[in-house]
């Protein structure tokens, strides 16, 4: 079975009417040892959930790069993003307690060269490598489950050299 590649909807912004879709984009760092896969989950600031890193991009940035920048921010990821996106997940990102928005997000693989010790969200959050499948069962949202459990990057993706 072959992942299906996906359409990236146009950038959001965070500063649209409420109730209006918005559009971010995520990291899917991974890492190849010993022929075992493994991807990065980190924990929210809010809710302290296993999620991707991801964020809103900079309007005419290219997603990929902006979901690399999400990760230096929030993980100290360096890495190579590919600039094929491998798929979308959707969520209601809660802004007040009263107040939340639907949010798209385009997802962009990324292999993880090194893991800086310092980073703009140090501390802030928890980092953790898990199998794709394990990490599946970490995360809330039901397409990013499917997207992790079926996340091949041996054959989904074209290997990049470290």
């Amino acid at each position: 079975m072959t992942m299906q590649r996906a359409t990236v909807p146009p950038a959001g912004r965070a500063d649209l009417p409420e109730g209006r879709t918005r559009t971010q984009v995520a990291a899917l760092c991974w890492r190849a040892d010993a022929g075992r896969v493994e991807v990065l989950l980190i924990t929210s600031r809010e809710t302290g959930r296993w999620v991707l890193p991801k964020g809103w991009a900079r309007p005419g940035a290219e997603p990929h790069l902006e979901a690399a920048r999400e990760a230096w921010e929030e993980a100290g990821v360096r890495g190579t993003a590919s600039a094929e996106c491998i798929g979308l997940y959707s969520y209601q990102k809660v802004l007040t307690p009263e107040a939340g928005v639907p949010c798209m997000v385009a997802v962009y693989p990324l292999q993880v060269a090194t893991l800086a010790k310092d980073y703009p969200e140090k501390g802030q959050r928890r980092l953790k490598w898990f199998p794709p499948q394990r990490a599946a069962g970490k995360v809330s949202e039901p397409e990013l489950k499917a997207l992790l459990a079926s996340f091949r990057p041996d054959r989904d993706l074209p290997l990049v050299p470290r």
